[in-house]
């Protein structure tokens, strides 16, 4: 769904994009990574060279003022998922330009390929009401099920304890950090501005458990 709306300050929105051709955008572990450390370093004012940076100093790195809240993330092999909210005029865009460009040129440099990476400009859908931003929390984190349970949405899971440990230890989006684990990768997050819609870790993984429940999830 490509988007039909302009993007307005304060306001929330799922941001995904997969990669051409449905092809592959994280081959190893370390795209992924990679495209991890760029939502913090890519949220920011300035001009960052990613290079220069140390990888056991990109989450200290004094970026400045940030340009959007990310509530949440998860990378699959070949598409993403952000949910964002709009900090500043443009705040997304700039976002978005920012960390798919540079991430198109560390992939295709490091696998020798040329062209676009991604199928067209990201998609986006805004986030207008309550309940689809809280089910959106739930559905993004959701999404590694798919790995090992394909077809999972339309079938229902088939084993709920094998999906939840997959998940419980899946480092590619930030369900752990909703899980309290401490790890450097939560100052990616800015979970202060974003509705209070879990009180605690329980209530978080209850909200997960109801939509692993549900079939026909899209």
């Amino acid at each position: 769904m490509n988007r039909k709306f302009n993007f307005s300050v304060g306001e929330f929105y799922h941001i995904y994009n997969r990669g051409n051709d449905k092809m592959l955008i994280f081959k190893d572990n370390h795209d992924y990574d990679r495209f991890i450390r760029l939502l913090f370093l890519c949220n920011t004012r300035k001009n960052v060279v990613v290079r220069e940076i140390p990888i056991g100093l990109t989450y200290v790195f004094e970026r400045g003022e940030t340009i959007v809240d990310i509530g949440a993330y998860c990378l699959m092999p070949n598409h993403f998922h952000l949910l964002l909210r709009e900090k500043i005029e443009n705040g997304i865009s700039l976002f978005m330009q920012k960390l798919t460009t540079s991430y198109s040129m560390y992939f295709n440099k490091k696998h020798k390929r040329t062209g676009g990476l991604f199928e067209g400009t990201f998609k986006a859908t805004h986030a207008d009401d309550d309940t689809y931003l809280k089910y959106l929390f739930s559905y993004i984190h959701l999404n590694p099920v798919k790995i090992i349970d394909p077809l999972w949405k339309e079938n229902g899971i088939a084993d709920r304890k094998k999906a939840k440990n997959f998940l419980d230890s899946y480092i590619y989006s930030s369900y752990r950090d909703y899980l309290g684990i401490d790890r450097k990768e939560k100052s990616i997050l800015h979970i202060e501005n974003f509705p209070k819609y879990f009180d605690g870790i329980a209530e978080f993984q209850l909200c997960v458990d109801e939509l692993i429940s549900y079939r026909d999830v899209t």
